[in-house]
């Protein structure tokens, strides 16, 4: 349970004792500080006995018979000699301006606090509680309720005079009352009653539950949560009751309204008293312990609990223990718990003692975060109560977060939240740098310096990267790689590393930064050649980013070294820049590499490089063989005497072929393959290739002793020569494999022969007949003339301007027109007329004529 807070005057705190104090992770609901100022002086001389709230100031009775006015920090506004002995209670209407009071003496008073004394009576018994009636003000009856041994409700009358009546009497003393609209309540020996003063009727009774409790020692307590429900507790119980209209047709000689308890419970102590808290209640507890030591028992510290109502039970939401001064000599009846229902504002009363409880508003929930060191979530409080905070600051509370870290050794956590609580302020930025600095922990922060906005002092990064390059390398050319290099200056990094590497001259990391620096610098030359150097994928990169081409001319050696592909890629995709014949003197030591370059050349284009195609047979020759007949078919500017040399040379069969049946000597060609590869595949594949009869004459020659050779043949010839040839020179007697699966094959070959030669007559054959039919049924078609039309032979208009007038026209197929007089005229011997145009002579697609006659 937590400990509460109270305040002497100047904001002071007092202790408690250590062994009653005891931690918790649970944050009260309540804060407490002592009233002070006035009250502190009024309580030196004189013992509290009641007192009662209003929003606007307070109203404090003593022992001595003294009323004070206060206002809510405990200043005396006002003095109000009551009685020489002990105010029992003061009542307040709702408007602040009208006060009752009554004393042990049977003093009753009713003030008007700014118009004087309305009231005044003194009874012959103690008169123990008073009640306004809350609207006094605007009443015009002025009610109120006075109680000793009976209740009294007083009302001016006519002529302004005071008229009493007993509303209860014959139970003992009235120990406690409340007025709420036109309902009172009060407690005597036997329970609590309510009265209803619209209808004048007591609505309900509820007895007191244990009625071994002296009364006078531990008296009811009340209050009013709404209009319509009343809360009672005494001794251990608290009960909830709710005033309900009857129904019509229940009523007949009972009040108009009944009372339900809607929930009832114990608890574990005596009730000193009661306020509404939202939906939950503020209970004031008394307490008695036993002691260890003399098993007795005294009087603890009391106890301000909030709970919340269940039925038959309540749950606790927080207990606190109240350290108010002379706790050890009180009793139940000397504490009283007052409100402030528009502020919730609680008042603990003591004889010696006036505490007020509030509830925690968002500082206090950050001041109890922070207590409990648990920043982040105080932060996250602030950021959402922007506006509501008074005390805190997100900027402060983050600033603390960060050194509970740094004092906790979370360095890296620090740093990271460095970003989101110094923001942009460039000045804290750089005050928490060097803190880190003094801790020796600048690589923790290192990540998470800001590089745009803002921008830092380039020493802070100088700082940084120095840190970096005496202990880490690696983490020194990461931070050069994520830094804009305008951060800091680059001049004198540079000069550092270069300082370093007088004695790690080999550092590949060191000799990377450098570069990287070199770029920053613009000094692409130094950079190009350290990247050369450490042969760095960054190279090409590089060069094509800043266009460093003339940088590297005397570099593409080195370049081909690294990365071939991506050299060659990069030189043919720069030919303006470094021209081919460059590149190829530059390659002129190494022949390999001059192959590759111009290789993927002649791939892009077969005549860009055409000038070196006689050197590239020696290349392909020496350094790819498998690409040397793909070039050698491809180039039209290979001089073939010089490949077919190389060839020879090297015994390049298959290469040696195909330029000697390309220089026009396949018989020399078809001899080499029969002799040297001995593939008659091959040599027939090569005869139909150049389709030359010697060439097959050749074959069959040179293959008519050699059976494997003759198979070959019979089963590849059948559609390029007669079979008829080789099998007549087939010797009597000889053994060839597979004749009959041959011969077979040549018989099945001719007659799948003549069955497509049929096939494709029958199909040109219907092709025909149909093109005829379309061409007659285009021909029946009629023909347009009209005036626009013209005789093609003396161009004059096909139609007379006389329609009245004979004429003929003749109109061809192919849509010439004439005028028949313009048209030659037709010979006995060849009767049919032609277009002059389409067919002069032969029979044409004009042949056939139209005779238009009117």
């Amino acid at each position: 349970m937590a400990e509460a807070e109270e305040q002497e005057t100047g904001s002071l705190e007092e202790s408690t004792d250590d062994s009653e104090e005891e931690e918790s992770e649970e944050e009260p609901k309540l804060k407490y500080e002592r009233l002070s100022n006035g009250v502190t002086d009024i309580l030196q001389k004189d013992a509290a006995s009641c007192m009662t709230v209003h929003d606007k100031f307070l109203a404090l009775g003593t022992h001595y018979g003294k009323v004070y006015l206060l206002d809510v920090q405990g200043n005396i506004t006002q003095k109000f000699d009551v009685s020489p002995v002990k105010i029992n209670q003061i009542s307040l209407d709702e408007s602040g301006e009208h006060m009752g009071v009554c004393s042990e003496d049977g003093k009753v008073q009713v003030l008007g606090l700014y118009s004087g004394e309305e009231f005044h009576e003194t009874f012959d018994c103690p008169i123990k509680i008073i009640a306004l009636y809350p609207q006094y003000v605007r009443s015009s009856c002025k009610q109120f309720v006075t109680g000793g041994k009976k209740l009294l409700l007083f009302e001016r009358s006519w002529m302004n005079r005071w008229k009493s009546s007993v509303l209860h009497e014959g139970e003992g003393n009235i120990r406690s009352v409340k007025w709420r609209g036109h309902l009172i309540a009060w407690a005597n020996n036997m329970g609590v009653k309510i009265f209803d003063v619209s209808s004048k009727q007591r609505i309900t009774n509820v007895p007191r539950d244990d009625i071994s409790l002296r009364p006078d020692m531990y008296p009811c307590s009340l209050c009013w949560k709404d209009n319509v429900t009343l809360i009672i507790g005494w001794g251990t119980s608290i009960k909830i009751c709710s005033v309900k209209e009857r129904h019509a047709s229940e009523m007949r000689d009972l009040p108009s309204r009944y009372v339900e308890i809607v929930s009832q419970f114990e608890t574990e102590f005596y009730i000193s008293g009661l306020a509404p808290l939202c939906d939950q209640l503020v209970v004031l507890s008394y307490i008695k312990e036993v002691s260890e030591k003399t098993e007795g028992e005294y009087c603890a510290r009391p106890r301000l609990d909030i709970i919340q109502p269940l039925p038959e039970t309540c749950e606790e939401v927080s207990s606190d223990a109240l350290t108010v001064r002379g706790f050890q000599e009180n009793e139940c009846r000397d504490y009283r718990l007052e409100y402030s229902e528009g502020e919730s504002l609680f008042y603990i009363v003591s004889p010696r003692d006036v505490v007020v409880a509030k509830e925690r508003d968002q500082d206090d929930h950050i001041d109890w975060l922070l207590e409990k060191k648990k920043y982040e979530e105080a932060m996250m409080a602030a950021e959402i109560s922007q506006r509501n905070i008074k005390r805190h600051k997100l900027l402060d509370i983050g600033l603390a977060y960060i050194n509970h870290l740094v004092e906790k050794g979370d360095y890296d956590i620090a740093a990271r939240k460095c970003q989101k609580i110094l923001g942009k302020n460039a000045a804290l930025w750089e005050y928490e740098v060097y803190k880190f600095k003094e801790i020796g922990q600048l690589k923790a922060i290192s990540p998470y310096l800001p590089r745009g906005d803002p921008v830092l002092k380039p020493l802070i990064y100088e700082m940084i990267l120095h840190e970096f390059l005496e202990s880490d390398y690696e983490g020194f050319a990461k931070l050069i790689g994520e830094w804009p290099g305008d951060l800091y200056n680059n001049s004198v990094i540079v000069q550092a590393v270069r300082d370093h590497l007088k004695k790690e001259s080999q550092n590949k990391t060191l000799l990377k930064t450098l570069a990287e620096l070199y770029t920053y610098d613009k000094n692409y030359g130094n950079a190009l050649e350290i990247y050369l150097t450490l042969r760095h994928k960054d190279v090409f990169q590089l060069i094509h980013k800043h266009s460093l081409f003339s940088s590297i001319k005397d570099k593409i050696v080195l370049l081909m070294d690294f990365d071939s592909e991506k050299a060659v890629d990069m030189l043919l995709d720069n030919e303006d820049k470094i021209s081919i014949k460059k590149v190829v003197e530059e390659l002129e030591d190494r022949p390999e590499l001059q192959h590759v370059y111009l290789h993927k050349l002649f791939k892009r284009d077969h005549h860009k490089g055409q000038r070196y195609h006689e050197k590239q047979i020696s290349l392909y020759a020496e350094y790819d063989r498998p690409n040397l007949l793909p070039f050698l078919r491809d180039s039209t500017h290979c001089p073939l005497e010089k490949a077919l040399e190389i060839c020879q040379q090297r015994n390049f069969v298959e290469e040696t072929v195909y330029l000697l049946s390309r220089m026009g000597n396949s018989r020399s060609a078809l001899k080499m393959i029969m002799e040297e590869l001995h593939d008659v595949d091959k040599a027939i594949e090569f005869a139909k290739e150049q389709d030359d009869g010697e060439l097959w004459e050749d074959l069959i020659l040179y293959s008519i002793d050699k059976p494997p050779f003759i198979t070959g043949l019979l089963n590849n010839i059948g559609t390029h020569v007669d079979p008829i040839l080789l099998i007549h020179r087939i010797k009597e007697g000889m053994e060839i494999p597979n004749l009959r699966d041959s011969l077979v094959k040549i018989l099945q070959d001719y007659n799948l022969q003549i069955l497509l030669r049929e096939g494709c007559k029958k199909i040109l054959v219907a092709d025909s007949l149909l093109l005829l039919k379309k061409m007659h049924r285009t021909q029946l078609k009629g023909a347009l003339v009209d005036e626009e039309n013209i005789c093609e032979s003396c161009l004059a208009p096909i139609l007379p301007t006389d329609a009245a007038k004979p004429f003929s026209v003749v109109v061809f197929h192919c849509r010439h027109m004439f005028h028949k007089e313009c048209l030659p005229v037709p010979s006995m011997s060849s009767p049919a007329q032609y277009c002059n145009i389409c067919s002069a002579k032969s029979r044409g697609p004009g042949s056939a004529i139209l005779d238009m006659k009117q």
